[in-house]
């Protein structure tokens, strides 16, 4: 069965992955012993449990069907013939076999609880430590959903493999394998007929189990939709209010509600066809028994106590059926699952730092030297963002960069982070070639503000010094001092230590971005980039802040992106690009006197500082 789509028109509260998606189709994967070894390898740190786990499991596999046929053998023999002195001591042995069943039961689920909950934490860290090594080029081409998925929803289904699936399978077929024995010692014949039935249940439970669990994926699919969609409405109620969204966003909302709410009902009608089906079979085979049995009992072949004992034995047969077709569907889903999450960790980054590359030398109090040479970049290799790029900067010096939206200004800024590499040219810095300089080396020695800048939940205190975690709290008093914004932040309610909420949700948007500037400047970096980072600062609080800007500067390298002209006044060398070209460079009074672009936009500069 095909599962049906997700409703096609829902306009901005459900973005398509596009192609991504394709790959993550496949809900069900055959079993391959490549993937499941290769799970099994996350268990070896924790060898012990899992050996344990594994005798613990074959034991119960014994033991569930020794408690029925004992039992059973209770039924058939004192009790049949009346033997009043032996029964007491049978229901003793009876007791002492259940009391070391629960027992085994227990520390069977208990180690394999644990050793799920290992292994997931081992793919989860695994998974993050991937991340954390990816280039920014993953970033900007993966969606966030897809990577949090694979963390939580396909982890999850992996859980369900590794602590469920081998070992409930295994007590099954152990099950199973007794009983079989048992009702062949016990009467062949019935036996024979219990065998034939078998596969008529198997393919029934099997169809309508697979299609179950189809729909129960689906539903699980649509309810993200409905959470994610939901967050989103939340999130962006300010431009649904705006621009009078509400009742459009709940007729999308109710088409993904009712989206939801079609898989619940025909995953429901579905449940509702198969339990009384294997209900009917299962009356049809205990009246051909009946029928058959009966006759046995009748003739001579068996007696009434062993007829009862077949019975028990044939139910222990028949149902773990049901068990084994539903395992059999999650060890297909946690296939999928786990082939998901090792394509993530498996992921071969777009570049790594060459294992020849070595730390860039710390300079303290000198700034670092940056030259572009013929530096032709694209996010896309067949498209381009800067074409022949050429400029050098001294140590110290401050580059502003001027340009419309989609100009190149953050790609060269991107160059220089080593976030992304140059197509073609070459990158030096401090004279070295960008690939001979270990990435980890740069960023220690870079402070960067953006626009638009991410803070932590936790403190003030925290987020500063999120660039130098060994940081006094005189030292972050001392640089929230320099950029002369101390008293802001100590007349916050607790100070520094003022819980700041989530993505910084406490503070303005201003002194979010004050933040900012003081955990860059707490790194005492070399290089410093502020992309558009005081464009979210009111203008009084910028006029403050300029005179510590040009203290954060002198001695440095940086390169600013501003729309503002206070910064870019001051600026050694100003680039004005166009479509990835530089098509004017030099000092602030020397392009206004070229009278070109920057003069024009210069006079835009203007307008917009007059109006603000």
């Amino acid at each position: 069965m095909k599962t049906p789509p997700p409703p096609k028109d829902l306009g901005l509260l459900v973005r398509r992955d596009g192609k991504e998606d394709e790959e993550d189709e496949e809900h069900f994967k055959p079993l391959e012993w490549g993937l499941i070894r290769r799970l099994f390898t996350y268990t070896r740190p924790f060898a012990a449990k899992r050996n344990a786990l594994i005798v613990l499991t074959v034991v119960r596999s014994i033991q569930i069907p020794a408690i029925t046929w004992s039992m059973s053998r209770i039924i058939s023999g004192p009790i049949d013939r009346h033997e009043i002195g032996v029964l007491p001591w049978a229901v003793l042995g009876y007791g002492v076999l259940a009391i070391l069943t629960d027992a085994v039961f227990h520390f069977r689920q208990r180690f394999a609880l644990e050793l799920g909950e290992e292994v997931v934490n081992a793919l989860r860290s695994a998974i993050f430590l991937r991340m954390q090594g990816m280039p920014m080029s993953f970033f900007h081409r993966t969606k966030l959903g897809r990577i949090i998925g694979r963390v939580t929803t396909d982890v999850e289904t992996v859980r369900s493999g590794i602590q469920d699936v081998l070992f409930v399978s295994i007590i099954q077929f152990g099950q199973m394998i007794f009983a079989a024995i048992a009702m062949a010692w016990c009467d062949w014949l019935l036996f024979l007929v219990v065998i034939a039935m078998a596969p008529v249940l198997w393919l029934v439970n099997n169809h309508f189990r697979m299609r179950l669990s189809q729909l129960s994926r689906a539903a699980q699919e649509s309810f993200s939709r409905v959470t994610s969609t939901l967050a989103e409405s939340v999130n962006g109620m300010r431009v649904t209010q705006g621009f009078v969204r509400q009742e459009t966003n709940l007729g999308l909302f109710r088409t993904l509600l009712a989206d939801h709410s079609r898989y619940n009902i025909e995953q429901a009608r579905t449940s509702a066809i198969l339990t009384p089906m294997l209900e009917l079979n299962s009356q049809f085979f205990i009246a051909v028994l009946l029928m058959l049995g009966g006759w046995r009992a009748f003739h001579g072949y068996m007696t009434i106590g062993d007829l009862i004992q077949f019975f028990f034995l044939a139910n222990l047969f028949f149902s773990p059926i049901a068990t084994i077709g539903n395992q059999y569907n999650q060890a297909l889903i946690a296939m999928a699952g786990a082939e998901r999450v090792f394509r993530l960790i498996d992921a071969k980054p777009d570049w790594e730092d060459d294992p020849e590359a070595t730390p860039l030398e710390a300079v303290p109090g000198r700034g670092m030297a940056v030259e572009f040479k013929d530096i032709t970049f694209g996010y896309q290799a067949s498209r381009p963002v800067l074409h022949g790029v050429n400029f050098s900067v001294a140590p110290g010096q401050t580059i502003a960069l001027v340009g419309h939206t989609g100009s190149g200004k953050s790609s060269i800024i991107n160059l220089v982070s080593k976030f992304y590499l140059p197509t073609g040219g070459e990158l030096l810095i401090d004279g070295r070639e960008i690939r001979t300089v270990t990435s980890r080396s740069l960023h220690h020695q870079m402070g960067m503000v953006q626009q638009q800048n991410f803070l932590f939940t936790g403190t003030v205190m925290e987020n500063i010094r999120f660039s130098k975690p060994d940081a006094t709290e005189d030292e972050v008093r001392n640089a929230a001092r320099q950029l002369d914004c101390l008293d802001i932040f100590e007349s916050l309610p607790l100070g520094f230590h003022t819980d700041i909420g989530e993505r910084g949700a406490g503070l303005s948007v201003g002194q979010r971005q004050l933040v900012c500037f003081a955990r860059a400047l707490l790194a005492d970096p070399r290089l410093v980039i502020l992309d558009e980072a005081t464009s979210a600062i009111d203008a009084m609080t910028e006029a403050r802040l300029q005179k510590a800007l040009i203290e954060l500067l002198r001695g440095r390298t940086s390169f600013v992106v501003a729309h503002r002209l206070s910064t870019i006044r001051h600026a050694d060398l100003v680039l004005v690009l166009d479509q990835g070209r530089i098509i004017e460079r030099g000092t602030h009074t020397e392009l206004l006197a070229l009278r070109g672009r920057y003069a024009a936009l210069y006079e835009q500069f203007v307008q917009v500082d007059e109006g603000a």
